[in-house]
């Protein structure tokens, strides 16, 4: 069942997660929930969150905190609202301190020139605060995980810094003059501290495209009141509510304007760079900024309904799950640190009984517990993901879920539906033909003149293209509508209807030119729409209306056969206009004629040959396709049955956006293998070299360090993405017939 189609039937809560640190740490948290009757829960140790689905009656968010405190940690309800792994402002002053302290430390330990007399006793004064002090964090959580029976990476820590600290005091104190390791205790607790800190800044950077998000949105709205604007919270507003949108100011909420006309930069939610105009009966999204005219808008989405909410809970959701490549890493992040508590006590015995010497069994025996601290391997997944799906995001590209990427790697065919995916979804005015003696103006201003008055799609393209290039249209008078004719009413003084030409030329009889039959012929072989006009008992001309390419859709479909896609246009349209639109951006293959119910089955048809399927889409119509195709990307600006069967949402509607999310979406996973393989090859490289004694304690500090930091950064290459669309902008302004008949040419 594709994402989000179960969450109808499921109670979902967010848990913040406090004291998880490391993988182990989620992984304990995860199994520990999952044991319920009934719930399915994924915990990120990235963001320190648990994304929980239960079935209504099997559990309830006061026992989910219950069962997670149960297991060592603390748990509260909603999203986490500080820095994750630790505040900073708890690590920065204990990195300070290590720094003051530890750089000393090192120095008189390890260089033999200030080895003065009692330097063993400077080295403790300097080594005893940074273990204790700094490092009492790791303590507390060692303590805590041994009450509840468990292990930790800051067990690890806190065993080996301990184990440096107590040897080195014994051996002080001792009549032998035995080699201390104060500086092991010490600068191994300030590099972990350090590695923490950076680790902490980059992982918090890593989710900025998302606090974004939460941040996005106007407070205010200034809502009409008796003719009055009063500024009330955007909470308080009401659907059908009607607000002033000045210049500048964001709007604020989901909206129809109502009036005026504007430029609305709706970037921060599409990606798209350029403002989109907007006029009375356009749609506008809350968020999105009046660039210069003065709006009246009608609310007809608040709260939890608007574009934005539902961005920021699919964000949410798909940043909390797991993609399937991560469950290795869990299942041996779960069973890494008591592995490696076994090891490092091996290699202690194993080097008493070999060599003899306590200090190089200690050195050997600290070095494995602290290279083998498993934190790379729980950043690898999820940092790559909050990063990627959060560019994402920002791109207006919704990725529901983490198990979406695995599916972009192996598709390759994408179906591509025709009306408002390659084409606008709307007619417009592309020629006007008058016959013989017939002036266009006239031609033109009459028939406008009719459709101005009718709601008809079609009515209103002629309409439009009329006003867009004579200016004001004449007005009529006894306007009536036909079903299956059209329309009719009195212009100028003229009776005249507008209606389809077979119809009309029952009634009428045909056009008395020839080439305008060849224009009619070549018009509906072109897939356009041909409207005839009559007046004075005969029909005077023809209109030729179209479903307009989208100037994106060509650029998109070279980009999708870029990525090894092979596309197919799937279109309930007849042959010949599916093949006209598909010649032009392109595509070889057509299915034409398909009904709507029998879209899915000829993806199922597909699949069957050994196809692996994308689909999209944007009507109702198209919902069990995508549905049914093994990727579904549909178009924001479709139907929200559409959305919702999808995979991928395109905020846009901007066919591109489908080639940035499958490039997207395949970079995401390939860092998160890259990530894997960094952390899986550090341990086992490193692992064998500590218990050979080859791998100084500190030099393993570091290298632990470094390996977690190295993941994260990795992972934040992905906020480097760019989109052909921040670069180029195709314009997208209105066309006169005749600019249009140039451009069908």
């Amino acid at each position: 069942m594709k994402g989000g189609q179960q969450a109808s039937e499921r109670t979902r809560a967010q848990l913040s997660v406090d004291g998880m640190t490391c993988a182990s740490c989620a992984a304990r948290v995860e199994r520990a929930l999952n044991a319920l009757d009934g719930v399915d829960a994924a915990v990120n140790y990235a963001t320190a969150e648990a994304s929980v689905a239960f079935d209504r009656g099997s559990a309830t968010v006061d026992e989910l905190i219950r069962v997670v405190e149960a297991t060592g940690y603390r748990a509260q309800s909603g999203p986490r609202q500080r820095g994750p792994d630790g505040d900073l402002s708890f690590l920065k002053p204990r990195v300070a301190a290590a720094g003051v302290l530890g750089l000393p430390l090192l120095v008189i330990s390890m260089v033999p020139a200030f080895h003065f007399d009692g330097w063993e006793v400077a080295a403790l004064a300097l080594a005893t605060p940074l273990v204790f002090w700094a490092g009492a964090g790791f303590h507390r959580s060692a303590l805590a995980s041994l009450r509840h029976g468990r292990a930790t990476m800051d067990t690890l820590v806190s065993l080996g810094t301990l184990a440096a600290w107590t040897w080195s005091l014994a051996a002080m104190l001792s009549v032998d003059d035995a080699e201390v390791y104060f500086e092991v205790a010490g600068v191994i607790t300030a590099l972990i501290l350090l590695g923490r800190l950076l680790e902490a800044r980059a992982k918090s950077r890593s989710g900025q495209a998302v606090q974004a998000l939460l941040e996005l949105g106007a407070k205010d709205a200034r809502v009409l009141r008796d003719g009055e604007e009063v500024v009330v919270p955007v909470e308080k507003l009401r659907l059908g509510d009607r607000f002033v949108v000045r210049p500048g100011e964001q709007v604020a909420t989901d909206g129809v304007v109502i009036e005026g006309a504007s430029a609305v930069d709706q970037s921060m939610l599409t990606g798209e760079p350029m403002p989109v105009e907007v006029r009375a009966g356009d749609h506008v999204i809350g968020a999105a900024v009046n660039t210069s005219g003065w709006l009246t808008v009608e609310a007809t989405a608040v709260g939890s309904d608007t574009a934005l909410a539902r961005m920021r809970r699919l964000v949410a959701e798909a940043q909390a799950g797991k993609a399937p490549i991560q469950r290795l890493a869990d299942r041996v992040s779960a069973i890494f640190v008591p592995l490696v508590l076994a090891i490092s006590l091996a290699t202690l015995a194993g080097w008493l009984a070999v060599t003899g010497n306590g200090a190089e069994a200690l050195t050997a025996s600290v070095a494995v517990l602290i290279i083998a601290c498993p934190c790379a391997l729980g950043l690898a997944t999820p940092t790559a993901l909050m990063v990627g799906i959060g560019r994402g995001a920002q791109l207006g590209i919704l990725i529901r879920g983490p198990e979406i990427l695995e599916r972009t790697r192996r598709v390759t065919t994408i179906v591509l539906d025709k009306t408002g995916t390659l084409t606008e979804g709307s007619v417009r005015l592309v020629d006007v033909l008058p016959a013989a003696g017939v002036d266009r103006a006239v031609l033109l201003r009459l028939a406008g003149g009719v459709e101005a008055a009718s709601e008809h799609p079609v009515a209103r393209a002629i309409a439009a293209g009329a006003r867009a290039e004579l200016g004001t249209l004449p007005t009529v008078q006894g306007f009536s509508s036909q079903a299956g004719l059209g329309a009719e009413g009195l212009v100028d003084g003229h009776a005249v209807v507008v209606g389809r030409p077979g119809l009309l030329a029952e009634r009428y009889g045909t056009v008395p030119a020839a080439e305008l039959e060849h224009a009619e012929a070549d018009a509906v072989d072109s897939g356009q729409t041909v409207v005839a006009v009559a007046w004075g008992g005969r029909q005077r001309g023809l209109l030729t209306l179209a479903d307009r390419l989208k100037p994106t859709s060509s650029e998109a479909l070279k980009r999708l056969r870029s990525l090894g896609l092979t596309p197919i246009l799937l279109t309930g349209d007849n042959a010949s206009a599916a093949r006209a639109v598909a010649a032009r951006v392109g595509i070889d293959r057509v299915s034409a004629g398909v009904m709507p119910e029998d879209k899915a089955a000829e993806i199922s048809r597909l699949q069957a040959a050994g196809e692996v399927v994308a689909m999209v889409g944007d009507g109702i119509n198209d919902a069990p396709a995508l549905a049914r195709a093994d990727l579904g990307l549909a178009a924001g600006t479709g139907a929200d049955a559409a959305i919702e069967a999808s995979d991928i949402t395109l905020v846009s509607g901007d066919l591109r956006a489908a080639s940035d999310a499958i490039a997207l979406a395949r970079r995401t996973l390939w860092t998160i293998k890259t990530n894997l393989f960094w952390a899986f090859a550090y341990n086992v490289a490193a692992i064998p070299l500590a218990v050979a004694g080859l791998l100084n304690p500190i030099v393993a500090a570091a290298a632990m360090a470094l390996s977690s930091l190295f993941v994260v950064m990795n992972s934040l290459r992905l906020r480097r993405f760019r989109s052909e669309r921040e670069d180029r902008q195709a314009p997208e302004p209105y066309l006169s017939p005749a600019e249009l008949q140039r451009e069908a040419a």
